[in-house]
């Protein structure tokens, strides 16, 4: 089976996690993909693949003669697709020798283009795959579990030198419950990396700290013949809280290691509203004093209107994995040399999100994160290149002959 003919074939089994659901997996469709990836890492030789209860598929090569006391190398991709638009089965578009202009997405209306993705034209001539615009592609992250599959393909047909390595494919990555039934245990490995990044070349073991913050508003509705003084439009407070946050602070206007307050949904009336943001920095003191200013908000509201007016909530995601990653940083220099080695320049852009490696580096297991060769992930516009994901099985394949030639 070739890189695409596997693509193509996982793509089109519907994945998305549901992020109001509280079971594990999110999404019990999730164990049809998890339970076929079993059976294929089983058919190219990994013989002990198999689905666990919680929908985390987990398989291991055993080390070449002479490289069993080498590091324990892991390699991890989420099999889950995002729920934020329209999961498969899909209509996807092969361009082959792409000329690197607009792409028109089938009859959506919608377009891809250079205005909005300058780097389309860094893949000209290249194989590029899109969906019609009613789906997406689910590159993120089947292109990783694509291309971790077809790399240990071919390190064991190839009988290329390496020592001990772990596989797992885990389910919810998107909705952020990933790392929570993680068995660092069954695992095994010393270090690892996630394949879930965006561009060929990507080593990245940095990531925003992230947490999620709720208000909820608790109006005062009276007839509005009545209201002097009296009514509280929770509706209005919800706006008003807005207003208090930095107009700059939004992911619109921001980039690199800049945070920001992300509005994600809001609802409402006068009786009652709520808002929902996701919070993001880089930097611990910056992400602290995001949070406490969310804390001020909701006392100078109620110092207004009331005690009990609104009511904040904060919950923590995930840290910057970078302090776990720095004290072992050779897992960094390995996946670097092994990327130039495939002709790339390394990519060490931060992360303006998070994966499952950063909460897995706080569990133990220090986790970099590397590029899968896709784009615009969580939409319509979503795309990746076939010589993209060739590039990083050659990758992965490095990054394992470099650990076994390093030893202990």
């Amino acid at each position: 089976m070739t890189l695409l003919e596997r693509f193509l074939s996982y793509v089109n089994i519907p994945t998305a996690s549901d992020e109001h659901s509280s079971t594990v997996p999110t999404a019990e469709h999730e164990f049809v993909l998890a339970h076929r990836l079993a059976a294929d890492m089983q058919a190219i030789g990994i013989a002990d693949a198999h689905v666990d209860e919680h929908c985390y598929v987990y398989g291991h090569i055993p080390a070449t003669p002479g490289h069993e006391n080498c590091p324990r190398i892991g390699f991890i991709a989420h099999l889950d697709t995002s729920p934020d638009f329209a999961d498969g089965p899909m209509n996807v578009q092969i361009h082959e020798h792409y000329d690197g202009g607009d792409v028109v997405l089938g009859e959506s209306g919608r377009t891809i283009t250079e205005k909005n993705f300058p780097h389309l034209k860094t893949l000209a001539g290249r194989t590029l795959l899109t969906t019609d615009g009613t789906t997406l592609l689910g590159a993120d992250d089947k292109a990783g579990v694509t291309e971790i599959l077809c790399a240990m393909e071919t390190i064991l047909r190839e009988s290329l030198p390496h020592g001990p390595i772990s596989i797992a494919f885990t389910p919810d990555e998107e909705v952020g419950t990933s790392a929570d039934t993680f068995d660092l245990a069954r695992f095994a490995a010393d270090y690892a990396y996630t394949v879930d990044g965006s561009r060929e070349g990507e080593v990245v073991y940095e990531n925003f700290n992230a947490c999620s913050a709720a208000f909820e508003i608790r109006g005062y509705n009276i007839h509005p013949g009545e209201a002097k003084n009296r009514m509280i439009n929770a509706s209005l407070v919800a706006m008003e809280i807005n207003a208090m946050l930095p107009a700059g602070d939004t992911p619109r206007h921001t980039e690199g290691y800049e945070g920001f307050f992300h509005l994600t949904d809001m609802r409402g009336d006068c009786e009652s509203a709520e808002l929902h943001y996701i919070v993001r920095d880089h930097a611990a003191p910056m992400f602290d004093a995001r949070k406490a200013t969310l804390c001020h908000i909701e006392k100078l509201i109620n110092e207004k209107y009331g005690p009990g007016t609104v009511k904040l909530t904060i919950r923590d995601s995930y840290r910057n994995m970078e302090e776990m990653i720095r004290p072992v940083f050779r897992v960094v220099e390995i996946a670097d040399e092994a990327t130039r080695q495939a002709g790339l320049e390394p990519i060490h852009d931060p992360i303006r999100g998070g994966t499952d490696g950063a909460r897995l580096s706080f569990m133990g297991l220090p986790c970099p994160n590397l590029g899968t060769g896709g784009y615009a992930f969580h939409g319509p516009y979503e795309h990746c290149t076939v010589e993209g994901m060739e590039k990083v099985v050659a990758i992965l394949c490095g990054i394992v002959k470099l650990w076994a030639a390093s030893g202990r």
